[in-house]
């Protein structure tokens, strides 16, 4: 059902009707509507202090609260519409609530502003989604490390400047990303200890002359503390800014990712087969394959790096304390929260489908100079100055190239006649496997500090 048409809660001033168009450009019911949940519940947190403190009788506070546990429920199972004419998610609640209880609807808004009043929705709906998306983030990890496990073994050439650099563990490089993702839930996860400050109480933007209790409201919403300072309660926006540039720094990294899936599932590459549940197909080419998710992920880090641009430039030459540029906060903020809890589920289902093709990564190493590197540690421990031998090895693969043949087509004794500063050294260490054995260090590509790795990992995402 929908109820009788909203009253603007501020137009006693007024004698005029607002002009058509100026109401399209100031209505904000469109997009802040989704924040029904919480203007509810802080509503019912706040009509129940004002019972208990004393402000109003608490046979109305009681009624209030009776009236918005209907709306919520009505609401939740879409037997209750608000009023598409409606200001806003604040005025449109009002209206049903009066519909329900009549004029001791009014009191509701005793002691509070819609500025207080929409900084509390806003911290409280953030604290629910920044959660979701923690744990996609973490499905995402998930995926990377059991297929890290299962794959641990698989050798693939690394690359710096997209140029075979040196040979590296396929889990060494999925896990690169594990790490990457665990320090965006982390980022996350401060952003939220920051949120955690109820702005209600904060009036308009000087406090409020009622005996409010707010640590009350605090505890009832399930907020950390209090604001310290009113008028920094209801004109920052810091917490969505930081959000946002969390948002887009996790989305950089589900860009770079998808980059990698374009490029390994190309027929230049054929590192991996992505499953057809995540591929598409062409109008006009049957053959076609197409990495459209690993795309998409590129795409849409576009979209929320753009959102966090939009928020930062609205907020940075604003006066305090509220201003109605800061209605501008909310769109930006449920873009890019819907486009992070789309993309990253939709990445976690492509790594988890993922076939990757180990022969095709050791074909590619082949006579790819990889472990010039190996030959070059060998002569530095023969006594040569790393330098010295960074030369003798260029000019040994110069000489390999212009013969069409790679350091693994030569034997000690041949490596010894091109390179006689070589002769008498044990040159075991050229091949990929070695040089993968050689690399143990603490968080290096070898096997047993990749096993290592993978352990700090499941720890990680149990903490």
């Amino acid at each position: 059902m929908t109820d009788q048409p909203a009253a603007k809660l501020w137009g006693g001033r007024f004698e005029a009707e607002t002009d058509p168009l100026i109401e399209r450009l100031n209505n904000s019911l469109a997009f802040d509507a989704r924040l029904w949940r919480e203007d509810i519940e802080g509503s019912i947190a706040h009509a129940s202090m004002l019972g208990r403190t004393g402000i109003i009788p608490a046979s109305e506070a009681d009624l209030i609260v009776a009236g918005l546990r209907e709306i919520l429920a009505g609401l939740a199972d879409g037997s209750i519409a608000f009023d598409p004419g409606a200001e806003d998610v604040h005025t449109a609640v009002e209206s049903l609530l009066r519909a329900r209880i009549g004029p001791v609807a009014g009191k509701l808004h005793t002691a509070r502003s819609r500025n207080d009043q929409v900084a509390t929705d806003m911290r409280m709906y953030m604290r629910r989604v920044v959660g979701e998306i923690r744990a996609a983030v973490a499905e995402l990890q998930r995926a990377l490390l059991e297929t890290a496990e299962r794959e641990l073994g698989v050798i693939m050439p690394g690359f710096t400047h997209l140029q075979h650099a040196q040979p590296i563990l396929l889990s060494h490089h999925l896990l690169a990303y594990f790490w990457m993702l665990q320090r965006d839930r982390e980022r996350l996860m401060d952003a939220e200890r920051r949120t955690s400050v109820l702005p209600l109480g904060a009036g308009a933007l000087a406090g409020t002359s009622f005996p409010v209790d707010r640590q009350m409201v605090a505890e009832a919403l399930g907020f950390e503390r209090v604001s310290e300072n009113s008028l920094d309660a209801v004109s920052d926006r810091d917490f969505l800014m930081e959000f946002l540039m969390a948002a887009a720094i996790l989305m950089v990294h589900c860009s770079r990712l998808g980059e990698e899936l374009v490029l390994w599932s190309s027929q230049e590459f054929g590192f991996v087969t992505l499953s057809d549940a995540v591929t598409t197909g062409s109008s006009i080419m049957p053959q076609k394959k197409n990495p459209d998710i690993a795309e998409l992920a590129r795409g849409k880090a576009g979209r929320v790096i753009g959102d966090a641009v939009s928020l930062l430039t609205t907020m940075k030459g604003l006066p305090l304390a509220y201003n109605k540029d800061m209605q501008e906060d909310k769109e930006a903020v449920f873009d890019a929260v819907d486009t992070v809890l789309v993309t990253v589920p939709a990445l976690t289902l492509t790594i988890r489908t993922a076939a990757f093709h180990a022969e095709r990564m050791q074909t590619a190493m082949r006579r790819d100079f990889s472990t010039a590197t190996d030959l070059a540690d060998a002569l530095v421990r023969g006594g040569m100055a790393f330098r010295d031998a960074h030369g003798v090895v260029g000019r040994l693969v110069r000489t390999c190239i212009a013969r069409g043949i790679g350091l693994e087509d030569l034997s000690s004794e041949q490596i010894a006649e091109l390179a006689p500063e070589a002769r008498g050294l044990d040159l075991a260490g050229l091949t990929v496997e070695h040089s993968i054995a050689s690399r143990s260090v603490q968080g290096g590509t070898g096997t047993d500090a990749v096993k290592i790795q993978i352990a700090a990992a499941r720890a990680a995402l149990t903490s």
